[in-house]
């Protein structure tokens, strides 16, 4: 199942300081670890790998990924792939983001 992490991953980066309120969101995200994500971007393409890490401004690593984008000639499947790596993915060229967890994994991260 997905779930849609969206923009609002960005305002980990404002949560300075000690207390619990702004640890929370750090510990959702760090629930995200290590789980399988896809991420859309502006052009059309979508990014397919496992949730490394998340930086300040809001960009993401994502390694062992694989580039999906459709084809425009005729070919027998719409979409082409190739394995990428190890990619970092700027906020600014994201539209959406889905992770893949289970029901209880959902429900705790539509907070974040």
């Amino acid at each position: 199942m997905e779930q849609e992490a969206g923009e609002s991953s960005i305002q980990l980066g404002s949560s300075e300081g000690s207390n619990s309120s702004s640890s929370d969101p750090v510990t959702r995200v760090r629930k995200l670890l290590f789980h399988r994500m896809l991420v859309g971007i502006k052009d059309g393409r979508f990014f397919l790998g496992t949730f490394h890490c998340i930086d300040k401004q809001g960009n993401i690593i994502l390694q062992d990924s694989i580039e999906y984008r459709s084809t425009r000639r005729s070919s027998p499947s719409p979409m082409e792939q190739r394995c990428l790596g190890l990619i970092l993915i700027p906020s600014s060229c994201r539209i959406s983001c889905h992770v893949d967890c289970s029901v209880q994994e959902q429900l705790s991260l539509l907070k974040v």
